[in-house]
């Protein structure tokens, strides 16, 4: 059996896929942490309790979304 025999039998390398999911998890949580953070102080600050209206959800789920397409396109050349 020649060395190239075992190189190609070796299962491929799928470490970097565990540890770009287990950074963007851990970026995404303090990220998320941080925003409702800030958004608790800001309620806190103006006296009123936190009230995020039906528009003001679809804006910022339509600012995630353009954010998610940015982040998809990095990848591109």
């Amino acid at each position: 059996m020649e060395e190239t025999d075992i190189v190609e039998s070796l299962p491929p390398d799928n470490s970097w896929k565990l540890k770009t999911l287990l950074v963007g998890g851990v970026v995404g949580a303090l990220v998320g942490v941080g925003a409702a953070f800030l958004l608790a102080k800001r309620a806190e600050q103006k006296g009123q309790p936190l009230a995020i209206t039906p528009v003001k959800g679809v804006q910022l789920g339509v600012m995630l979304a353009g954010l998610m397409r940015s982040i998809l396109s990095l990848g591109e050349d």
